[in-house]
């Protein structure tokens, strides 16, 4: 098995752990997301791909138009959650989807629900913009870094969306890393 490298970036949203396998972004958490590093992970900030997304983060944080089109990833999912993750990809920066949009962009209107649980696992927050998706009228719904982050996103991006004042949503739990 290849190495896995990890190193944190401190963001306005909090503390964001980056993984790094082969040459590609894995995942990137947010600090409600992270768990302790496994130890066979090794720490190593100077990574040029960790060079490379904390640049891209630092504009998209300051307010620039950053699409992340240039950072390699490799998330690890089912080719279902593969599919999903591609369609947010599609989302334009400053722009919203909808459970019931995404299923339907993936010809599977029934799928709303596999949907949600398909962006509820998105192990690379951010760059693969999970927060651009709203419940319907839309109403601010979940997100595993949980809610004050998904305003921060949707406000740095200028989206509107309904907020009905709600903090606690249920977390992911501390997702499993399959690599």
């Amino acid at each position: 098995m290849k190495p896995i490298y990890y190193c944190y970036f401190s963001s306005p949203v909090g503390r964001l752990l980056m993984l790094e396998q082969d040459g590609k972004l894995t995942n990137l958490d947010c600090e409600a997301e992270q768990t302790t590093p496994n130890p066979k992970w090794i720490f190593d900030e100077n990574r040029p791909l960790f060079d490379e997304v904390k640049a891209a983060l630092t504009r998209y944080f300051n307010g620039e138009k950053e699409t992340f089109a240039q950072i390699p990833l490799a998330p690890q999912g089912t080719a279902f959650q593969q599919a999903v993750w591609t369609a947010l990809r599609k989302i334009p920066l400053g722009e919203t989807a909808t459970y019931g949009g995404l299923a339907q962009a993936l010809d599977n209107p029934k799928a709303v629900r596999a949907v949600g649980g398909a962006v509820g696992s998105n192990p690379i927050s951010i760059i693969i913009p999970c927060h651009r998706v709203l419940g319907k009228n839309r109403q601010l719904t979940g997100f595993g870094g949980g809610l004050p982050v998904k305003r921060f996103l949707l406000d740095l991006e200028g989206v509107a969306y309904v907020d009905k004042g709600v903090e606690y949503v249920k977390q992911k739990l501390l997702k499993k890393y399959k690599i």
